[in-house]
């Protein structure tokens, strides 16, 4: 619908009018007025042609009935939208398909202001309001004027007017109820006998006035007029009364004079009254499927031994109360005495009063008024008595608390209850509590389909999705945007999902009518105490996807065993998700919120010093990772004011650093997007997350993050943070080899370190150009750097950094023919490392001594080392560095004469390298699975993995691909080998690679 209609406003109870702005609007023909009558009555929804034209002229239309009809619809336009431009689409009458449709809002037609009324009566009803449904349903009542469609005529019109006046008159029952109900027996007497007189065959009323009589002491007089009635409906229509009238006769004719009413004594099961007290159901209900299951089984389990309590919790707006209803209706039929329904208001400042709440209960089971005890524990004992022995579903939705539940159990096993809440009744006894959570991508496409019609969301699937996703998949989010595109169909899907993009203004954009996803959220947040709402608001700050118990004790500034009872506290509330223990994650949408009301509520030095404190744990806690890790690196410079988590292990450490990663990413890329950029702080946490790159994890978010702290501190002429950023991109490139980007990353590395006096940082910018060096076979030069380096190591005191330092220079000076120095420096580096005491850095040096024993001949005593190394990365599933011993091995077996165990362990390794992305060293292994191959006799294979390895290495621009070369024109693979340079990089590319590249490291 549109939300402004012109001023425009019509009726349709009584004569058939339309005002602008009060002023009253002349109609036109009675064809155009039945027109606009039949599009009214659709409340919206498209009419086709056809029907418009049944609608008009029955079964004899004209012949040009439909040309007719364009010219109605074209005066209607004119009269509705006068200031309309020419050629502009009309807002309110559109066309819709092969039909028409009249787009206004709810409160500007009679009708449907009636049915809202209506339906809000029956919910006060529900929550034991009474004199607040009878004044709605008094208002609702008051807006009948007359007949309704008056003066109009036509088959269609006297079925649109007998259904309206079937349902005021459903209406002045409901009201004549509540003021029996109340207590107003003798004021609704007169009005029942008008009634009745018009209407001699509808029984309802017919009870009502028995009731009233007999309650204003005239209960011969209630017998006369049920004698009257059933004279009337026997000669009429050859009925006897219904059950219910004759039940409320027998009732009068045994209740002794002066007895209050009806219903006050005990009733026979086959007379009891039967609550049906259910919403609807929802038409276009989707998705939930084994949801709906198990809710189901749980409400009717085979032989229960208690009452079944069934608790649905879940966020504002996921649908508890539809699911709830679709449920209860689907198990209705298990519970033939009755269902009831109250909405419980949990998350509204007043909360139903349950012994209110009660009492409309008793009532609706039959117990009179004065049967009703006042107190609520009495009210809830009288409850339970009723339902001793029946079987009765009580359907409870939006409950504030497990106090607020407890006075509807029922005593008996018979029955079952259904509750929905926003908190967590994890303290009511015996309930089986589910959490309901947002719908499938899937299932919220469907909805949105249901609700705008499939021909759009087919037409448009990527904006659909798009669409539900930016909605969260929130039930209530994917309405409001199907309801804005339905009463929109000019809009296309990707209209709206441009207007969601910005996601400050998403929440104003999720709005229709009186539906808000802000106004669902707001309800939760105002019922916490002011140090949840804190909490709520604080936690939104950072851009995490989750967080921890200890970063969120940071972000508040309280100790963990603090923060941990305020973050639960939410959890309960449905205010945030625990997708694992000690962790806490928004949904989307409701960290938008909360960010919005820390926007408002907090100043922006409080969210500021939240944000600073919690990068100060995580560079606290990162470096003692880091520290635990990789004992004896020198990175004493790198520290951090708060204190943060310490660690058993190195186990410990390093799973906390894979846990934390991607928060760590965020907390990175938020610090140096702020306007007043922590940028150091943010560097030094890159570096101090290292030890990821070990297990080939995470490279693009360390791409993005290093690029995004290099353009930062280049803007602040901060060299120092900009020379540890270009070091940790460095790394990116070296592990993701590409080689062409990584030499002159460390050379401007190289140059800010130097100029930022960070000589660490110096050294290991050394060690990384020097495997450059050393893999483009510059074998001088690398010695040269990593003499250098391992100079700044010593002086700083990096026994680390030394080590590792070793362990390159030991492979230079094998790649130099210099066995003996290479074996030396190979085993010191060994011999540093075990004493630093880290085993997964020990299996590095194993690894680098097994290459350089291979070198000298002595395959046997390398083969030992290799395995032990094998071993070591095993413990630590460190999947890369398997992969490339597994290929080291291969070579040693090849040189033992073994090729069928060579062939096991290249395989072995190209399966585990492709499986962590590692270009270069699958490969390495593919080249030494076709030398295997070969000497196996299989020369298709081993061509197969040579050439394989050849397009790899050639991508990589590393001289590998010059040695495959001359292999593959050895075994006649020329022509195939030279078809695959001229589909790859090309020469051109190959001389510039090799020209320029970074090399892999010494692998």
């Amino acid at each position: 619908m549109v939300n402004d209609a012109g001023g425009l406003t019509f009726a349709v109870l009584g004569r058939l009018r339309a005002w602008r702005d009060g002023e009253a609007l002349e109609l036109g023909s009675p064809q155009q007025r039945t027109l606009l009558a039949e599009l009214l009555l659709r409340q919206g929804h498209a009419a086709s042609a056809a029907e418009i034209v049944d609608a008009i002229w029955g079964e004899s239309p004209p012949p040009r009935a439909v040309g007719a009809l364009r010219t109605y619809i074209s005066r209607l336009r004119k009269l509705l939208e006068p200031e309309r431009e020419p050629g502009a689409a009309p807002r309110l009458l559109v066309s819709v398909s092969d039909g028409y449709a009249l787009r206004i809002p709810r409160q500007a037609l009679d009708v449907a202001r009636f049915e809202d009324r209506m339906a809000a009566a029956a919910r006060a009803r529900a929550c034991g309001r009474l004199t607040d449904a009878r004044d709605l349903l008094g208002s609702a009542l008051a807006l009948w004027t007359d007949e309704p469609l008056l003066g109009l005529a036509g088959a269609q019109v006297r079925s649109h007017r007998d259904r309206l006046a079937d349902r005021r008159l459903m209406a002045l029952e409901t009201r004549l109820e509540l003021d029996l109900e109340l207590g107003a027996a003798e004021s609704a007497l007169r009005e029942l006998a008008e009634l009745t007189a018009r209407h001699p065959l509808r029984e309802r009323l017919c009870a009502l006035r028995l009731i009233a009589l007999h309650r204003a002491g005239r209960s011969a007089e209630a017998l006369a007029v049920y004698e009257e009635t059933r004279r009337a409906l026997s000669e009429e229509l050859g009925l006897e009364p219904g059950r219910e009238l004759a039940g409320i006769q027998r009732r009068i004719l045994a209740a002794a004079p002066g007895t209050p009413a009806p219903g006050a004594g005990p009733l026979t099961p086959g007379e009891r009254a039967v609550p049906a007290q259910l919403p609807g159901d929802l038409a276009d209900f989707t998705g939930r499927g084994e949801t709906v299951a198990e809710l189901c089984r749980a409400l009717v389990p085979g032989h229960p031994q208690a009452v079944v309590t069934v608790a649905v919790s879940g966020i504002g707006g996921v649908g508890k109360s539809a699911l709830a209803v679709h449920a209860a209706h689907r198990v209705r039929e298990d519970f033939p005495h009755g269902q009831f329904y109250a909405d419980l208001q949990g998350t509204g400042e007043r909360p139903a009063d349950p012994a209110t709440v009660l009492g409309s209960f008793l009532r609706a089971l039959g117990v009179d008024d004065a049967a009703v005890p006042d107190g609520l524990a009495e009210r809830a004992a009288c409850f339970r008595t009723q339902l001793a022995d029946r079987r009765v579903l009580i359907l409870l939705d939006n409950a504030r608390d497990a106090d607020q539940v407890r006075p509807f159990l029922p005593g008996t096993p018979s029955c079952a209850v259904l509750i929905t809440s926003r908190a967590k009744l994890g303290d009511l006894p015996s309930a089986r509590l589910m959490d309901l959570d947002v719908m499938t991508a899937r299932e919220a496409v469907t909805l949105l389909g249901r609700v705008v019609g499939t021909d759009r969301t087919e037409a448009e699937p990527e904006p659909a999705a798009q669409l539900v996703s930016a909605c969260g998949f929130l039930p209530l989010a994917v309405r409001i945007v199907a309801a804005r595109l339905a009463t929109r169909p000019t809009w296309t899907l990707a209209t709206l999902n441009d207007r969601l993009a910005d996601r400050k203004h998403r929440l104003a954009e999720l709005r229709v009518a009186d539906l808000a996803v802000e106004a669902a959220f707001a309800l939760g947040y105002h019922q916490l105490d002011e140090r949840a709402r804190r909490t709520f608001r604080l936690l939104s700050l950072p851009d995490g996807t989750d967080i921890s118990a200890a970063a969120a004790a940071a972000v508040l500034g309280l100790a963990e065993r603090e923060a941990e009872p305020l973050c639960e506290a939410l959890v309960d509330a449905s205010l945030l998700e625990s997708p694992a223990p000690g962790r806490y994650r928004f949904h989307d949408l409701l960290r938008l919120f909360a960010r919005e009301r820390a926007e408002a509520e907090e100043s922006p030095g409080q969210r500021a010093d939240a944000l600073r404190r919690l990068m100060e744990f995580y560079v606290a806690t990162a470096r003692a990772s880091h520290l635990l890790t990789s004992p004896g690196a020198g990175r004493r410079d790198v520290a951090s004011p708060a204190p943060g988590l310490t660690f058993d292990s190195a186990d410990a450490a390093r799973d906390w650093l894979f846990t934390e990663a991607s928060c760590l990413f965020a907390a990175v890329g938020q610090a140096v997007a702020d306007p007043s950029p922590a940028v150091a702080p943010a560097a030094d946490l890159l570096l101090m997350m290292d030890g990821l790159f070990e297990y080939g994890a995470h490279g693009r978010e360390f791409e993005q993050a290093a690029r995004a702290v290099i353009a930062c501190a280049l803007r602040v002429a901060d060299r120092r943070s900009a020379g540890r950023a270009y070091l940790v991109l460095g790394s990116v490139y070296y592990h993701a080899d590409r080689l062409v980007e990584l030499v002159p990353v460390c050379r401007e590395a190289l140059a800010l370190s130097r100029a930022a006096d960070d000589p660490l940082t110096t050294a290991d910018c050394l060690v990384q150009l020097s495997r450059c060096d050393h893999h483009m076979r510059r074998h001088d030069a690398a010695r040269e750097r990593l003499s250098e380096a391992l100079a700044v190591f010593r002086a700083n005191g990096d026994r680390l950094g030394e080590a590792n330092a070793f362990g390159a220079l030991a492979r230079v000076y094998l790649a130099l023919g210099h066995r003996e120095p290479a074996l030396m420096v190979a085993e010191e580096g060994l011999a540093l490392h075990r004493a630093l005491g880290s085993t997964h850095l020990v299996g590095h040096a194993l690894y680098q001594l097994g290459i350089v024993l291979a070198g000298t001949g002595r395959t046997e005593e390398s083969a030992a080392r290799l395995t032990e190394a094998l071993t070591l990365f095993g413990a630590h599933r460190n999947r890369l560095w398997e992969g490339l011993t597994l290929f080291r091995m291969a070579e040693n077996d090849l040189a033992a004469g073994a090729p069928e165990r060579a062939a096991r362990h290249a395989e072995q390794s190209v399966a585990t390298l492709e499986e962590v992305r590692d270009a270069w060293g699958r490969a390495k292994a593919l080249a030494v699975l076709g030398h295997a191959l070969d000497l196996l006799h299989h020369p298709d294979r081993a061509r197969a993995s040579r050439l394989a390895a050849y397009e790899i290495f050639l991508r990589l621009g590393v001289p590998e691909a010059d040695d495959l070369r001359i292999l593959l024109t050895r075994d006649g693979a020329r022509e195939s080998a030279g078809d695959s340079a001229r589909d790859g990089a090309g020469a051109g590319a190959r001389h510039c690679a090799r020209k320029e590249a970074a090399a892999r490291p010494v692998d």
